[in-house]
This record gives structure tokens, C-alpha cells and sequence, in this order.
């Protein structure tokens, strides 16, 4: 298994997590929440995209439902021209 890519909230376009998530690389992201933070970890089995947080394990379906997750909360940017 490849090395996770470690990166800090917003650095990288949520298109960009997905592609790398879909290449078969965990994607850490540290965020901060309320002051305190916190590594969430962003994986895709092959049918099944999860963010593993903290607290919870999220699953979504398709890449659009990741693609929404990863953008409502902040661990990526959205792409130019981006309207999903």
C-alpha cells in the first residue's frame, strides 16, 4: 500500500483528494475544529468512499456524494468551474 497523502484542510481541490483516493491512497487531512486538532482520513475500498473522522465513519456511494462531503467540510477546495 502507498503512502497516505498528509495534507492540512483546503490545500488541495476536492477533485484532486478524490483522484488520488481513487488511485488507491488514504488522504489524511488535519483539520481544526474549535480549536483543537484533528487528522481525518479519506479512503475508497473500490465501490465504497469513506472519511474516517474522529468521531465517525461517514460512507457515500458515489464520488459526488465524497465530492460534496469533502467540500462541506472543508478538506478541499472547490475546482474552478465546479458546480456539483
Amino acid at each position: 500500500m502507498a503512502d497516505p497523502l498528509r495534507i492540512e484542510a483546503g490545500d488541495l481541490e476536492a477533485d484532486a483528494i478524490l483522484e488520488a483516493i481513487e488511485d488507491g491512497r488514504r488522504v489524511v487531512v488535519t483539520t481544526t475544529t474549535l480549536g483543537d486538532e484533528h487528522e481525518v482520513t479519506l479512503r475508497y475500498d473500490g465501490s465504497v468512499y469513506y472519511c474516517d473522522t474522529p468521531t465517525r465513519l461517514h460512507r457515500h456511494e458515489s464520488a459526488r456524494e465524497m465530492r460534496t462531503c469533502i467540500r462541506n467540510m472543508g478538506y478541499g477546495t472547490v475546482s474552478v468551474g465546479d458546480d456539483t
